[in-house]
């Protein structure tokens, strides 16, 4: 086990122009682009992120694969995704207390060593019920990663640059969902989804490590005491928060989608009229790399549009991806995962920014929260997604996820129309 982050939290003065010339005019020691530690800060996290995308969703891409040698269907197969994102999101909150108690740094990186072992174990299950319990207990430890993240960002990197620096967290998870899926198709092509499994086992152990070494010292973080009772009552205070459970419901719902899109995409590409090989089926995944661009470009959005303008164009275009996606043409339906992708990740990166900044207290709480309702997405998402596509095929699993984008509008509408007639009242007043 690594030593436990430091509790020093050094003081912020405000310096006024007389005092400028100081050396105490400046403490606050946060990391700013540009700034020392910050790009060490970036990569580390970035590694984080890239495990664990790739180790969560590890058998994704492989499910054909996975129904095929294990004699499973579609959605027994996909028991395999939902159960990592399901145990993630049970595991979320409790290992969020944990973090504010020994440290976001310790917490993260016995996350990915917890994890990383599991993932050389997980290609030896000898069924479906040891895969799905195995995949289980390892999204409950990478439950430790997104627990302590956004946290660890709020805490260490200045409040100006906290959206681009969750952005590049999450375009770590691009990466990461892409890299993985890529990896374990070419792999399973030629050896097997059982080695596909080994070999982005081997990718996550080399992400830890890179974290291990990388990541700087917490200067910013105060452990606090363990205490159910304290924890019980900032998460009801974060609950009773309107526009953070707007926030929570939102990122489950983007998820929702996101999970039922690729959890079913890989049975759609294989089966005809597309016919592809299980190597290009996890190559089509290179779509990712617009999720790093949107995600990244994600506080430019914010700057432009604002906080619900940006949500808007990410519920537009994931939708209008959707709508594509009908189409029995392979470049319309690699389109439509562009802009679902883009979508996706835009609207991700602005919703679970907005938590950390909305957060005043119990911030490593409130991030849980996002990611228990997030997650809990992913695994309702799947699991549904399987289900529909198995009834009615890919335009149930279509008919899934525009349903989840016109929840997700109306509640972004209504917190618009709020704010519209609250600045009215103050004009008034």
């Amino acid at each position: 086990m690594p030593p436990a982050d430091t509790g020093a939290s050094a003081a912020i003065v405000r310096p006024d122009a007389s005092a400028q010339s100081s050396p105490a005019a400046s403490t606050d020691t946060r990391l700013t682009p540009g700034g020392p530690g910050y790009r060490r800060m970036s990569f580390s996290l970035f590694a984080a992120g890239v495990a664990t995308f790739a180790l969560l969703y590890s058998t994704q891409a492989l499910l054909p694969a996975i129904s095929d040698g294990l004699d499973v269907t579609p959605d027994q197969a996909s028991w395999t995704v939902s159960a990592a994102t399901g145990g993630l999101a049970v595991a979320v909150v409790p290992l969020s207390a944990l973090s504010e108690r020994f440290g976001r740094r310790t917490m993260m990186t016995a996350a990915l060593c917890v994890a990383a072992v599991l993932a050389l174990l997980v290609p030896l299950a000898p069924g479906l019920g040891w895969l799905v319990a195995l995949r289980a207990v390892q999204g409950a430890a990478l439950a430790g990663v997104p627990a302590s993240a956004m946290a660890y960002l709020a805490e260490e990197v200045r409040p100006k640059a906290l959206v681009g620096a969750i952005g590049l967290f999450v375009a770590g998870n691009a990466i990461g969902g892409m890299t993985g899926r890529i990896l374990a198709g070419w792999v399973t092509q030629v050896w097997g989804w059982r080695a596909g499994l080994a070999a982005v086992g081997a990718l996550a152990v080399v992400c830890a490590l890179t974290f291990r070494v990388l990541v700087p010292r917490a200067r910013h973080f105060t452990p606090s005491p363990l205490s159910v009772r304290n924890l019980a009552r900032t998460l009801g205070t974060h609950l009773s928060d309107p526009l953070l459970c707007r926030l929570y419901a939102i990122g489950a719902l983007f998820m929702t989608v996101f999970g039922a899109v690729y959890t079913v995409i890989g049975y759609r590409l294989a089966a005809a009229p597309f016919s592809l090989p299980q190597g290009v089926v996890g190559s089509i995944f290179l779509v990712y790399l617009v999720g790093t661009a949107s995600s990244a470009a994600a506080g430019k959005l914010v700057g432009r549009l604002g906080r619900r303008g940006a949500l808007y164009l990410a519920l537009g275009t994931t939708s209008l991806g959707l709508l594509l996606s009908l189409s029995g043409s392979l470049v319309a339906v690699l389109a439509g995962l562009i802009l679902i992708t883009a979508g996706f990740f835009a609207g991700h990166a602005v919703a679970s920014s907005s938590v950390s900044r909305t957060a005043k207290t119990g911030r490593a709480q409130a991030s849980a929260l996002y990611q228990t309702a997030y997650y809990a997405g992913s695994s309702v998402g799947g699991a549904v997604g399987a289900v529909a596509y198995r009834a009615a095929g890919w335009d149930g699993t279509v008919v899934l996820g525009l349903l989840a984008m016109v929840v997700a509008a109306s509640i972004t509408l209504y917190a618009t129309r709020k704010a519209l007639v609250e600045r009215r009242l103050t004009v008034r007043a």
